[in-house]
């Protein structure tokens, strides 16, 4: 009986560990079954991924080229090196490296230790040939480190135009400027190659056949004169040293086309050496830096009180000897003046006369005209961080608004505005959009989508005023505030110049009323008056040197040497009589730069 039960329990036993390796069986062969014919595809793409690498082929970002071809940035290859952590393991090499490289050893080890993983770490990007030189010279383990090829953005004028070209950082995105503004067609399009590596990440082959070519960037053409943007530079620089200002700024404009020769801010920097920018030099004060234009503003409300039928241009207005009491207000002018013509108004910048006319304007007229000249609103210069300025809503306008608009206050401008503005008096009463890029060379096929818009912008031409009122105002009262007024410091010898000064007070940060010792000093100038070829402005930010800070002393005399430089480089002929041949003169003073 005992006998029967022990075989009874055996045979149990026996059973349950027979099922249990049948199936221990069947779950092994389901999962090999599954492994060879279902998931096959799946891990034989994940072996593909571990062995094949998709390596990018940078293009070459286009050069950009002065209105001359001259080069103004360009492209050139440089070596980067990097490591492979897994197999940089003496300590002395790391040390070596960090010595030539001169980097910070306790950061590398660190980057090292966080990457020790891995089979690639950047070390140093684009090495100068020095560097290069000493690296090779280390004892390295070859399966170590290495070499590879990028580009490296070179500017070969240095720090001039600046502002106006932005840079490339150091992944090749532009950084400001038209860098930046044109990124999308200069940077190119990368293409691409797969290549096939071992367990040690070794490429043992190149897949040529899904290969795709890089497209190189565009080169592109800009307004910019090397030569006229060098003049104007070194007058900024003149400024600087003289009048040790905050900032300055300037910008010589074609009257004809609105493109830009010459666009210059100070403080500047060097383009290839971004490292050593600061904060204040990178702002590109041409375009976004915003002040209240004073006197510069006040040919523009006469025009519009003419061009309304609201003034004559031979009217006489009382100035009531200095002083004109608006509602509250009490205006007062620089100098006690009676009766004074409308040309005389402009000629000594009378305060209480322009007050005069913007009554006649009344807030809407004057409104309409600051709007209509393009003030409040982007000019459009092609460039990043370009600011609006500031024209308050009509709304809150009031009767100061009446007498302060007309002789330059209440109101904000951009160096840009105000120049573009200027043009258009100049330029038979038309508003041209200015302009930075002159033509666009596409030496590969670059597709666009269609809502891409234009790149090379038309120049649009906005009638503001007529032929009439404008040519008046530059050829008699901006004329002969350059011959007999504010501005006779910016005459020049064989050329009827025209301009007009601005003197604006600025608030002061404690007090928020105008300061006696803030300026903002700025002057615009042209030639010939017969018939205007370019137009110059200076703005200099609160000069902190000397006591007499108006415009026409410290902006005019260095706007004019811009103005002479431009006009005899651009060979335009004299308009006045008894002067000597251009030739000779242009020669001269090129043999006097070299």
């Amino acid at each position: 009986m005992n006998s029967e039960k022990s075989h009874h329990r055996i045979s149990w036993r026996t059973w349950s560990l027979v099922c249990m390796v049948v199936l221990a069986w069947i779950v092994i062969s389901g999962r090999l079954i599954f492994l060879q014919y279902i998931g096959h595809r799946q891990f034989a793409k994940v072996v593909a991924r571990q062995q094949m690498y998709k390596e990018k082929i940078p293009a070459r970002p286009g050069d950009i080229l002065d209105r001359n071809g001259r080069l103004l940035a360009t492209t050139i290859v440089s070596n980067s090196l990097y490591v492979v952590p897994q197999r940089l393991e003496d300590q002395k090499n790391v040390k070596a490296i960090c010595e030539v490289l001169h980097l910070d050893l306790p950061h590398f080890r660190n980057r090292l230790k966080q990457n020790r993983e891995k089979l690639f770490l950047w070390v140093k990007r684009r090495l100068s040939e020095q560097e290069l030189q000493a690296i090779r010279g280390l004892d390295l383990s070859d399966d170590a480190w290495g070499f590879r090829q990028e580009y490296r953005r070179q500017y070969p004028q240095g720090a001039l135009a600046a502002h106006a070209l932005g840079l490339r950082d150091i992944d090749g995105k532009g950084q400001g400027g038209l860098e930046e503004a044109f990124d999308h067609l200069i940077c190119g399009q990368d293409g691409h190659r797969f290549l096939i590596r071992d367990a040690h990440g070794r490429v043992i082959e190149v897949r040529n056949d899904s290969r795709e070519a890089a497209r190189n960037g565009e080169t592109l053409v800009v307004t910019l004169d090397s030569i006229i943007q060098l003049y104007t530079e070194r007058q900024l620089q003149a400024i600087i040293q003289e009048w040790q200002p905050k900032s300055a700024c300037a910008i010589v404009m074609d009257v004809k086309t609105g493109e830009v020769l010459a666009m210059a801010s100070a403080p500047t920097f060097n383009l290839n050496h971004p490292e050593a920018i600061s904060e204040s030099a990178w702002k590109n004060t041409a375009i976004a830096s915003i002040y209240e234009p004073g006197s510069t503003l006040k040919p523009f409300i006469v025009a519009a009180a003419l061009e309304k039928g609201l003034l004559e241009k031979y009217e006489e207005f009382d100035c009531e000897q200095g002083e004109y009491r608006m509602g509250k207000r009490l205006l007062h002018d620089h100098h006690s003046y009676g009766m004074l013509s409308v040309t005389d108004i402009l000629v000594k910048s009378s305060n209480i006369g322009m007050a005069k006319i913007g009554e006649r304007l009344t807030n809407p007229g004057l409104y309409e005209s600051v709007m209509a000249f393009g003030f409040g609103q982007k000019t459009g210069i092609q460039l990043p961080g370009e600011l609006t300025g500031i024209v308050r809503p009509l709304s809150s306008w009031n009767i100061y608004s009446t007498g302060s608009i007309p002789m330059g206050q209440e109101i904000a401008v951009t160096p840009i505005q105000l120049i573009t503005a200027h043009v258009a008096l100049a330029n038979q009463g038309k508003l041209l959009n200015p302009r930075l890029i002159r033509d666009q060379i596409d030496h590969n096929y670059f597709p666009r989508s269609e809502e891409e818009p234009a790149q090379v912008r038309p120049m649009i031409s906005t009638p503001i005023v007529s032929p009439e009122v404008a040519d008046w105002l530059v050829r008699v009262p901006m004329t002969e505030t350059v011959e007999r007024g504010t501005g006779r410091k910016a005459q020049l010898e064989g050329y009827t110049v025209f301009g007009k000064t601005g003197t604006a007070q600025k608030p002061d940060p404690k007090t928020g009323k105008y300061s006696s010792q803030l300026h903002v000093s700025s002057f615009i100038c042209g030639a010939p008056a017969n018939d205007p070829r370019v137009l110059v402005l200076v703005v200099v930010n609160e000069p902190s040197v000397g006591e007499n800070h108006y415009g026409g002393t410290i902006a005019g005399p260095p706007a004019a040497e811009i103005l002479k430089k431009t006009l005899m480089y651009q060979r335009v002929p004299f308009d006045k009589s008894g002067q000597q041949p251009l030739e000779r003169t242009a020669r001269r003073q090129r043999n006097a730069l070299r």
